[in-house]
């Protein structure tokens, strides 16, 4: 897509005042999809040199928002990484080809904000946490389930910058389910769900996403059976908030969460014989 209304490109390098009509530039999969006749000048992160992706002193996992999928997939992940199988399921749930792979970014799929964002479902059920910086210089943190808000909302203000995701240590050692659903055999995801299973404290999580506006988390303290799984589902995810367009119905997307959620549970206590 040419984006005829763009006046001028500028590198990122050059802290710049940003000005109405300003739009970061990553892989640029989702700006050159369309037509985005309010941009008038995009500022290019290609040429920042962050590392893609860094395990800290900590153990932690940072990714830098220009982190293309093809790295992320592609990224050696520690043999005592249990959530490590993780990475290539939210992979592998892009709707895209390998030329997209190489270009679409981790950070901008989460500044897109979609329901079926498969590396919002990533970070967020790892417990991902979002570096950003404002125009002043000013840094923030924020937990990915707090960044997206609605259905391409984010937690952003004018000219905010997502500069890196970071997964913590505790969390890539989880043992992890993954279930997501489609209409179509190679279509968007209609319902993505994943459990996770605290190393320590044996806490599960099941955190909702495709299926919802935003990421949803349910936690449970204490192993739960079937019923208590369904009424957390029940009650932790209002009505409005399942997703409804052409990739599936609410009613569908809703009955696929109870299913899945379910499935995860079996899977990270039952099957395991715990």
């Amino acid at each position: 897509m040419d984006l005829n209304t763009v006046l001028e490109v500028r590198d990122a390098r050059r802290r710049e005042v940003w000005q109405p009509g300003d739009a970061w530039l990553g892989g640029g999969t989702y700006l050159f999809s369309e037509p985005q006749p309010h941009i008038r000048r995009l500022v290019d992160l290609s040429r920042t040199g962050w590392e893609p992706l860094q395990v800290t002193p900590e153990g932690d996992l940072e990714i830098a928002a220009t982190c293309t999928i093809a790295q992320l997939s592609r990224f050696p992940r520690p043999a005592h990484w249990t959530a490590a199988p993780l990475f290539e399921q939210c992979c592998r749930a892009f709707l895209a080809s390998w030329k997209i792979w190489n270009m679409a970014t981790v950070g901008g799929n989460l500044c897109n904000g979609l329901p079926a964002g498969p590396m919002i479902s990533l970070t967020a059920a790892l417990d991902g946490v979002c570096l950003l910086r404002s125009q002043t210089g000013a840094l923030r943190r924020l937990p990915v389930a707090d960044f997206v808000v609605g259905a391409g909302v984010k937690a952003l203000e004018p000219g905010d910058l997502l500069r890196s995701i970071t997964l913590p240590a505790r969390a890539l050692v989880s043992r992890t389910a993954f279930r997501q659903a489609s209409l179509y055999g190679l279509g968007r995801s209609g319902a993505l769900v994943i459990g996770t299973l605290d190393p320590v404290d044996g806490t599960l999580t099941i955190t909702v996403t495709a299926s919802t506006v935003r990421p949803i988390r349910l936690h449970f303290p204490v192993p739960p059976n079937a019923e208590a799984v369904r009424e957390a589902v029940e009650y932790g995810i209002e009505p409005h908030e399942y997703y409804d367009d052409i990739h599936g119905l609410p009613a569908w997307r809703r009955h696929m969460t109870f299913r899945f959620a379910e499935e995860v549970r079996r899977e990270l206590f039952e099957e395991a014989g715990r």
